[in-house]
């Protein structure tokens, strides 16, 4: 169970490979831009890459695969389009997923896999570009607890927490409890810093004075000094945040949750978005407070 192709080099994806690949020698990849996948394999011209240039060629002589991509569209065309892995996986294959979409796509994916004897776990990731590139990545796992166990070691090469959160789909509901939570701690900790700016502070006191005690966050320690700089250049973007924020609202809608400073948030990252601004990092919620 060591040959594995990953499809999806992008910001996350090509650091998780590049992990993968040191620890295994060995990888198949495939992006959808294939200059990504060459770039990857210069990088790592000492070790075995190879370049699938479609789905359905990575879906050759491996039995892991791990996919990272953008949003439900994309993962249904890598899987299930003509081109896709399905029409040329084998049976008792293993395949992980790493984006972030709807709970309801993660168990189709399930369903459809399971049909042919293959196995499927949705397993979205949270710590950013940074968690990527540094192997520290928080993994919440959702499908069948046997198939988690079989696969913990693959994902322990890329991650600082892995927890199987239950059946098919609750790694995608954790990971919408995980895009509430930033999100509204990223407001918060914006209305903070430019209030302190505002009113004359300095920053390295004002973080000094309260980054050790309840207001303490990921965010407060790898995004204030950023922020206050206006500095939005590191990874998750704009775009993805809505789309991830748009999930949680059709769930809750459906669901009756009352969810009204998120629905605000995303509104929020609806107006950066529409200010050009769909590429910066969600830190930049700061910009609609100048």
């Amino acid at each position: 169970m060591q040959r594995i192709a990953f499809l999806g080099i992008g910001v996350m994806g090509f650091h998780i490979a590049s992990h993968l690949l040191k620890k295994k020698k060995k990888i198949t990849i495939y992006n959808r831009t294939l200059k990504k996948s060459e770039k990857f394999k210069k990088l790592f011209n000492n070790l075995d890459v190879q370049i699938a240039k479609t789905p359905l060629d990575a879906a050759y002589n491996n039995d892991i695969f791990i996919s990272c991509v953008g949003n439900d569209n994309d993962l249904m065309e890598i899987y299930f389009d003509k081109n896709g892995i399905f029409n040329n996986i084998k049976s008792n294959a293993y395949v992980i997923d790493h984006t972030t979409v709807s709970p309801e796509t993660a168990k189709f994916c399930f369903n459809k896999f399971k049909r042919k004897k293959c196995n499927f776990l949705d397993a979205p990731v949270s710590g950013g570009e940074v968690g990527a590139i540094n192997g520290l990545l928080s993994i919440m796992v959702g499908g069948e607890n046997i198939i988690f166990k079989k696969l913990r070691p693959i994902m322990n090469i890329y991650s600082k927490s892995l927890i199987y959160m239950g059946k098919s789909g609750s790694g995608q509901l954790a990971k919408m409890v995980n895009q509430i939570c930033v999100s509204c701690v990223i407001q918060g900790l914006a209305e903070g810093l430019n209030f302190g700016k505002k009113t004359g502070l300095k920053l390295d006191k004002l973080l000094s004075a309260i980054s050790n005690g309840a207001a303490q966050s990921w965010q407060m320690e790898n995004r204030s000094e950023t922020m206050w700089k206006d500095k939005f250049n590191f990874g998750f973007m704009n775009k993805w945040m809505k789309k991830d924020l748009e999930i949680v609202k059709k769930i809750a809608s459906k669901k009756k949750i009352n969810i009204p400073i998120t629905n605000e948030i995303l509104k929020k990252y609806s107006i950066l978005i529409k200010n050009g601004y769909e590429n910066l990092d969600t830190s930049s919620l700061i910009k609609l407070l100048k």
